[in-house]
């Protein structure tokens, strides 16, 4: 067998599967999904009974016009045959007629709201489920994917879902539901006629078949080009600083411009295929209509079939189902768009990058704060290391600095105790047990943790502090923000700690963000705090003050910082200088800055002579 044509084969599975999968999905609301199915079924009923009257009613007229009996074909003419006066028998179909019509109206009315009932249920329940999952994902996964992809994932490929049930699911029941019906209906009226109408549907079958499996590459490409789009957009909004620093909103608009017409010309190439596509399928079933009037009528003629009940019926029938199997190449497109979305949701639900749990997490209230790093060593990709053999041991209560170039290791090593990551080999211990082995939220809620770059939300000031507290009074909200040296630009800000900071704290400086995350986290007095370079956003002054607050900060807890200002780790018990994820050096300050090596280096590349003198503080 080629490989391409098992790749063909795996293709087809990979479909058919998400098909079962959406369907089960589905299923979930299996209620709903039976009241859907009982008003299509009830609708192609009511829609019969429609047509089935107004034939009998022409076979009525045309027998009062000829001064024959009008031919009995079943049950069609039970009621037309039970009045005596040819305006009598008219009138009564008439009323028939209109009531089965309203009744028809209802049942449309009915089908649709609750089909999309079930589509919204449905979408609810899925954009939940993909959320908490993207909660559950460690940050490798994101390390892959860009924002913009994740976002369009479940604002837009959830939808696909809500295509499938509508443009597939949905469709595929009605039109396989009313081609039976129409077949056994039309079988009954007369079988060698149907069959000479149908010949040509195993060429439809075939033709949007065919349809699908050319179309579901482009669908993909769509799904690309949406998620450039959306890249190109979120970017421009989150660097307008440096765009219109440099003057290129003309060249920025230009390109956007250009992702806009490439995803415009994939929906017209894909527009146009079906546009090309749907005349021809029309051709085929325009045949069948015309062997009816042949074949058909001559019938009629010889009196084998009645022109109401019979004919004109069938004739109707005939379209319909000509209408239904005109429907395959709308459930073929929907079924590639669906089909496309729907992977690339699945792909999100079934993403193995969760953290695994330990089978029996070890539950902590208050961890004590001694941290071990045994012989760890730490890859993001296969074969390219980032940490290498790191082991270090911190006792409870102390201050250890990390310090080193940009790439050295220090944010992944210290990203290893709350387990952002796991190791790739060897173990980080909290208080002597694996952080593996506890219970991933326990070992979370006792680490404060400041970044570099801290995120806040669109919310108040006083929200954001007690992010992690959300039920924490005001007067522990003050005294964190006092603590982080916060207190005093809060004070001036126009409405306080009730006063909104904007997307992302955009409001606000670096500096004033900065210290809004640092009373973030010294708000949950946690056991280990850890700063990765807390005040590279700050301004010396601020600096100063930051340094003042985290000393009182420390005292009785554990505190793990990440800086290459000298000044911020003069006060550390222990400083551990990486190069290339590796430990090359550490020590108490003073001792660091009379040993040649990288911080003696640092320290003078940021011409502190005050540090070459022991400080009083340390003296």
């Amino acid at each position: 067998m080629s490989s391409s044509l098992r790749s063909g084969e795996q293709a087809a599975k990979g479909r058919l599967k998400l098909i079962v999968r959406m369907t089960a999905m589905s299923w979930q609301f299996s209620g709903a999904c039976v009241l859907v199915v009982a008003l299509h079924g009830l609708l192609l009923v009511s829609s019969l009974g429609l047509l089935a009257t107004a034939g009998v009613g022409i076979d009525i007229l045309r027998a009062a016009v000829d001064g024959t009996t009008p031919a009995k074909v079943g049950w069609q003419t039970v009621l037309g045959t039970s009045l005596a006066e040819p305006y009598s028998r008219v009138a009564a179909m008439a009323g028939v007629v209109l009531l089965l019509a309203a009744v028809n109206a209802a049942l449309k009315y009915g089908a649709a709201v609750a089909t999309t009932r079930l589509a919204q249920q449905i979408i609810v329940q899925l954009r939940t489920e993909v959320y908490a999952k993207l909660q559950r994902l460690s940050f490798r996964f994101y390390d892959r994917q860009d924002s913009s992809t994740i976002i369009n994932r479940v604002a837009g490929d959830v939808l696909a879902i809500r295509n499938f049930i509508e443009g597939v699911l949905v469709k595929v029941l009605t039109v396989v539901l009313s081609l039976a019906v129409y077949f056994t209906y039309m079988f009954s009226l007369h079988g060698p006629l149907t069959i000479a109408c149908l010949a040509t549907s195993p060429f439809l079958w075939t033709a949007a078949v065919w349809f699908s499996n050319k179309t579901r590459p482009w669908y993909q490409r769509s799904s690309e080009l949406g998620d450039a789009l959306i890249l190109r957009l979120s970017e421009n909004i989150q660097g307008q600083q440096v765009i219109k620093g440099f003057s290129r909103e003309a060249d920025e608009i230009a390109r956007f411009e250009a992702a806009n017409e490439r995803l415009r010309d994939q929906k017209s190439e894909i527009f146009h295929a079906i546009s090309r596509f749907q005349p021809w399928t029309g051709l085929l079933t325009q045949i069948n209509m015309l062997v009816l009037i042949g074949y058909g009528g001559w019938l009629v003629i010889e009196g084998a079939l009645p022109l109401g009940a019979g004919l004109f019926v069938f004739a109707n029938l005939l379209h319909e189902f000509a209408n239904q199997v005109g429907q395959i190449t709308n459930i073929a497109n929907s079924i590639q768009s669906s089909l496309t979305g729907a992977e690339r949701v699945f792909e999100v639900l079934d993403a193995d990058d969760e953290l695994p749990i330990a089978a029996s997490p070890v539950r902590i209230d208050r961890a004590k704060g001694a941290i071990r790093f045994e012989n760890v060593s730490f890859e993001y990709e296969a074969g390219k290391p980032v940490l290498n053999d790191v082991s270090l041991a911190i006792e409870p209560g102390q201050c250890v600095g990390f310090v080193g170039e940009t790439g050295s290791g220090k944010t992944t090593l210290l990203s290893l105790i709350p387990r952002f990551h796991d190791v790739s080999r060897g173990r980080v211990l909290v208080d002597g047990i694996d952080v593996r082995d506890y219970d991933l939220a326990d070992l979370r809620r006792n680490m404060g943790l400041v970044f570099q770059e801290s995120f806040l939300f669109s919310n108040t000031v006083a929200a954001n502090i007690a992010f992690g507290r959300p039920g924490a009074g005001i007067e522990e909200i003050q005294a964190a923000a006092e603590r982080a040296a916060a207190a005093e630009f809060i004070s001036g800000l126009p409405e306080g700690y009730a006063n909104l900071v904007g997307e992302n704290g955009l409001t606000l400086s670096g500096g004033q963000r900065q210290r809004l995350a640092i009373a973030r986290a010294l708000l949950l007095d946690p056991a280990i705090l850890i700063l990765d370079d807390a005040t590279a956003a700050v301004d010396a002054g601020t600096e100063q003050e930051l340094r003042r607050s985290l000393v009182s900060a420390q005292v009785g807890r554990t505190t793990l910082v990440v800086s290459n200002r000298v000044g911020l780790l003069q006060h550390c018990d222990c400083i551990y200088v990486l190069d290339r994820g590796r430990i090359v050096q550490q020590g108490h300050h003073r001792t660091l800055l009379h040993t040649p090596g990288e911080y003696r280096r640092l320290a003078q590349l940021q011409m502190v002579d005050e540090f070459l003198a022991p400080s009083p503080e340390v003296a």
